[in-house]
């Protein structure tokens, strides 16, 4: 028996958003998937190959299989919004040199990530002054303080787990991320706290801390799907946790 159907615009009828994310992240997903929960937006996966250890070498690998990655991406409906998730990556590779090797295959789309989100977050924010969270180790967190150096960002106070392996970053716990993210923004002079890594686990804790701190707070994969929305023009208010949600 041959059955008829009928087709409509599919699930994206507001937008598509495609997300290429490391084959060793445990996190993004998770912390995503509440907030992408919306009708007709649609947001699709890809996994790029990536290193268990984090390091610039390392992170520079992935360089040359963003295209590929990005293909692996459906193309029968055009996506609004590519984003790779990886804030080092970003920071190593660097956000134009990103944005070309994904546009390679996907060029109507607009391209973002955590390195590019977080500086224009905190351009929304109207803050410059900020303190960093950290699961890197020194050679990684120092260049992601020059990235935000060369934003008009100073990092005023920059803790670390110093973690090079990413088992060990998807298993810090909330309670020590609340409580690095209260230490090291504590000082009055700090306008801001950035948890920094797709692979920490923040969401949970972004208001607990913010109530503590009376500041804003944001983390690699809460400015991430914030600027991934509005690229796609679609309402951010009320979408996410915290204050970067409420403004």
């Amino acid at each position: 028996m041959k059955l008829s159907f009928d087709c409509d615009r599919g699930s994206a009828t507001k937008a598509a958003f495609g997300l290429i994310l490391l084959s060793v992240d445990e996190t993004i997903e998770r912390e995503f998937r509440p907030l992408f929960d919306q009708e007709g937006v649609s947001l699709l996966h890809a996994r790029i190959e990536s290193a268990s250890e984090v390091t610039s070498e390392k992170l520079m690998q992935m360089k040359a299989r963003l295209t590929d990655t990005a293909a692996l991406l459906p193309g029968t409906r055009p996506l609004d919004v590519i984003a790779y998730a990886c804030t080092s990556g970003a920071t190593v590779i660097g956000s134009d040199q990103v944005a070309g090797a994904i546009q390679a295959t996907h060029p109507g789309a607009r391209v973002t990530d955590p390195a590019r989100a977080v500086v224009a977050a905190l351009a929304h924010l109207g803050v410059s002054r900020i303190a960093i969270v950290s699961p890197y180790v020194e050679e990684v967190s120092d260049a992601l303080c020059r990235l935000l150096e060369e934003n008009g960002i100073t990092p005023l106070s920059v803790g670390s787990f110093g973690q090079a392996e990413e088992a060990v970053v998807a298993r810090i716990s909330l309670r020590s991320v609340e409580e690095a993210i209260c230490e090291v923004g504590k000082d009055p002079e700090i306008e801001a706290v950035f948890a920094s890594c797709t692979n920490l686990r923040t969401m949970p804790v972004i208001e607990a801390c913010e109530k503590r701190l009376s500041k804003p707070v944001i983390s690699s994969n809460l400015a991430l799907a914030w600027h991934m929305m509005h690229l796609a023009d679609l309402p951010t208010a009320d979408r996410g946790p915290g204050r970067l949600f409420a403004t």
